[in-house]
């Protein structure tokens, strides 16, 4: 048996390490390891509550829009306060927009470099896959950055500008809009759907996102060659390295729901487990048994959790808490999304090979099409002229959460006023939910789970299987202990 600490890893967002015991070629356990501390929990304690719409953006800066519009949420809730139709599209597409280019930039920038690798230079896909997938000097990289930059041009539309936008607001947004930019946002959308339908799936949208079967996309990669599209070309590779037998987790999969419009919700909220079950917020709670934390000795509920870090804590070995649903290990993030909102291909593929690498990439490709379709759809719905925001005045005592979907899942924000002031926040983000350490009862986080049995090279030193499944769950450490 041999022990070994892979990390800091490249093109993540944040600091991470893990540490790896493996033996007979794979690995055997698995601790996932968050070294950076910034404590924005404590940082908003005692602020004006509005004040947390100024500092939760600043928690990272590739997805700040998703921690405007959670505390937006909360701020609602706290105060009793709706959202105006407008108000709630153009909320939709701003975050939306910052999914959407989250996923092209993961997929593009962070994963598909991997297959660039000098591992993997006998195979035979290795040599078109290294110059449209090299990481900077690929031709992907040339082609995806200037689509990503015009399609960023929406945030500046509908919310004044990205990152850390003031646009959001518990009642709606700030910035309303007029005929032209509507038009505007129509083109953008237009440009960005040309690129998808060319570039990323050389097919139309409709086409890919309507694959409702394993057979179906099986016969879709067989019909485009690798070098037809970048999505053909992925699965191709997929195919060549067995990546749906890598990076299988709990298969326990949850979302908040999000992109709500008068009471629906474009991708639904609730718990898959090979069924779909209702989700109670009531029953979450952040464990910090194996974290670097003190002053909480049990499970506790993130409107009565405490975050006071505690570097010399024994038996812990990383700032992330271990979030639980009922007590059980979730994962989340893109694949969870389709399959509790019930796309078919989702469905099927974790019916026959559970979460995996594969898997959850296909989840998020097929999520970028979705979104572009409903964001036109919102596009054509906002009404120029009629209101964006709805005001109030927040009470001396009351709490509220929000709940919504970033790109790599769930976010929940927690509120508790008292006396005017913030007595209590917590935030719980997708990569603490992925990335979570044991709990009291020692069972294991999503990742690490994952990272169980993943094959390990003749003379590597940072196993290539590793990086694929890390990457695979799209992690923001930045976020993860905020």
């Amino acid at each position: 048996m041999s022990r070994r600490i892979i990390g800091p890893f490249n093109r993540v967002e944040g600091d991470l390490e893990v540490q790896l015991e493996m033996n007979d070629g794979k690995v055997t356990d698995a601790r996932v390891v968050s070294p950076l501390y910034r404590g924005f929990e404590q940082i908003l304690q005692g602020k004006d509550p509005m004040d947390a719409l100024v500092y939760v953006p600043r928690i990272c800066g590739i997805c700040s829009v998703a921690q405007s519009v959670a505390s937006a949420q909360a701020l609602a809730q706290a105060m009793d306060l709706e959202t105006p139709r407008n108000g709630e599209l153009a909320s939709n597409l701003i975050l939306a927009c910052e999914n959407a280019a989250d996923h092209m930039t993961h997929f593009y920038l962070f994963f598909m470099p991997d297959f660039a690798r000098e591992v993997y230079a006998n195979e035979p896909w290795y040599q078109p896959a290294l110059e449209r997938f090299k990481a900077v000097k690929g031709t992907a990289a040339r082609d995806v950055l200037p689509v990503r930059a015009q399609f960023m041009h929406l945030m500046g539309l509908l919310a004044g500008k990205w990152p850390h936008s003031l646009g959001l607001q518990p009642g709606g947004t700030t910035k309303a809009i007029e005929s032209q930019e509507k038009t505007r946002i129509k083109v953008i959308l237009y440009g960005f759907r040309q690129f998808l339908e060319q570039t990323l799936y050389g097919d139309s949208i409709e086409n890919v996102t309507g694959l409702d079967s394993i057979a179906a996309l099986d016969q879709w990669r067989v019909n485009h060659a690798p070098t037809h599209s970048d999505f053909s070309h992925f699965l191709h590779i997929a195919d060549a390295l067995n990546l749906d037998a890598m990076g299988r987790a709990a298969d326990r999969f949850m979302s908040y729901g999000v992109y709500e419009e008068q009471g629906e919700k474009l991708f639904a909220q609730g718990v898959w487990n090979g069924e779909l079950n209702q989700l109670n917020q009531e029953t979450i709670t952040e464990d910090i048994s194996h974290s670097w934390m003190h002053y909480q000795s049990e499970p506790k509920h993130p409107f009565d959790g405490v975050t006071l870090p505690s570097a010399d804590e024994e038996g812990s070995y990383t700032w992330c808490k271990a979030p639980r649903l009922n007590s059980k290990v979730v994962e989340v993030g893109a694949i969870a999304r389709q399959l509790v909102n019930g796309h078919p291909l989702i469905r099927e593929l974790v019916a026959q090979s559970g979460g995996n690498v594969r898997n959850r990439v296909i989840a998020r490709v097929l999520e970028i099409g979705l979104l572009i379709q409903a964001m036109e759809q919102w596009a054509d719905r906002l009404q120029p002229k009629e209101p964006f925001c709805n005001h109030a005045n927040m009470p001396k005592e009351t709490q509220g959460f929000g709940m919504i979907e970033a790109a790599r899942g769930s976010l929940g924000h927690w509120l508790k006023v008292k006396n005017g002031r913030i007595l209590n926040y917590q935030i719980i983000a997708p990569t603490t939910w992925n990335f979570s350490p044991r709990d009291t009862q020692e069972i294991p986080g999503a990742l690490e789970q994952a990272l169980v049995n993943a094959p390990v090279r003749d003379g590597e030193h940072d196993p290539v299987s590793v990086q694929h499944i890390v990457r695979s769950f799209d992690p923001c450490m930045v976020c993860t202990v905020h």
